[in-house]
């Protein structure tokens, strides 16, 4: 029987998550990602603004057909994701506990809030359009009604606060309505991030609808601000720096641009699951239809 006593742990090496599959990024950047006391753990790829162009490109590629979904076949996408979360919790919880340093069972009623704010949000799927759609009365022969339409390609930067509810509060709301996210995880632990990327890979979500690359906010941002094929920016970064520069580049296209400023307690809470936030990133579009005879 072979010796295991001397056998090296292989390390894992997280990947970015891009067009529904997991790729090293273009410039080659492997780097060690460490916990709040030092220690390294696993490595994972740097994305490259060569690679935020990539995501953004499949992201586009992606709308249309997201856009078409149905809305129940979205809720049941969602829900599919909080199943297969649910099924990898306690693995998650491990991964959240180390990467934040924060215990196990805080990590682990952490992770049962993203289950549940999953599972709130695939709900919102088919209720959004009655809830934020009307029925205009109109002064000639027409029925006249507004509903709310994806926007298209949405930016999300995610907060550092432990747990991952920040990012799938922030997610949710953007692709329930049909858009389409690139999302910049927390730079000091983006492991978490990467593999919650595993869990959307099973759940039945199309590729390109979610995109995930971790890499230097502050490197990417001036790229965000200025491409012309991003719709809006979802900043919850809580970087002065950063949301002034992101405003400047958004100023010059006319892309939408959000600030979120909850703090870690208010995730948890109600301001975490605003269903108002739907309305940040579609637009409201009115059809006329006349009247029959």
């Amino acid at each position: 029987m072979a010796d295991t006593s001397a056998r090296l742990n292989v390390r894992k090496t997280y990947k970015l998550y891009l067009g529904g599959r997991f790729a090293r990024s273009e410039s080659g950047r492997v780097i060690p990602a460490k916990s709040p006391a030092g220690a390294p753990l696993d490595n994972y790829c740097h994305a490259s603004r060569k690679d935020f162009r990539d995501a953004v490109v499949a992201a586009r590629k992606a709308c249309s057909a997201w856009s078409r979904t149905t809305a129940y076949l979205k809720g049941q996408i969602l829900y599919r994701a909080a199943e297969m979360l649910e099924g990898r919790s306690e693995e998650l919880a491990a991964e959240v506990a180390r990467s934040h340093g924060v215990t196990l069972p805080k990590a682990r009623k952490g992770v049962a809030s993203v289950v549940d704010r999953l599972v709130y949000y695939a709900g919102w799927t088919d209720k959004f359009q009655q809830v934020f759609g009307s029925v205009n009365p109109v002064a000639s022969p027409h029925f006249n009604f507004t509903t709310p339409e994806p926007t298209g390609v949405v930016v999300i930067i995610a907060p550092d606060e432990p747990v991952l509810l920040p990012l799938v509060s922030l997610l949710a709301p953007v692709i329930l309505s049909g858009n389409t996210a690139v999302i910049i995880p927390s730079e000091s632990a983006p492991l978490p991030a990467l593999s919650f990327a595993e869990i959307l890979a099973t759940s039945d979500l199309p590729g390109g609808v979610v995109n995930i690359l971790p890499g230097n906010r502050a490197e990417l941002a001036s790229h965000i601000a200025s491409h012309m094929d991003v719709n809006a920016i979802v900043d919850a970064a809580g970087d002065g720096v950063l949301g002034g520069q992101l405003q400047t580049g958004v100023a010059e296209n006319l892309k939408r641009y959000h600030r979120r400023t909850l703090t870690a307690d208010e995730w948890f809470g109600d301001k975490g699951e605003d269903p108002y936030w739907i309305l940040d990133t579609v637009e409201m579009k009115t059809a006329w239809h006349p009247i029959g005879i």
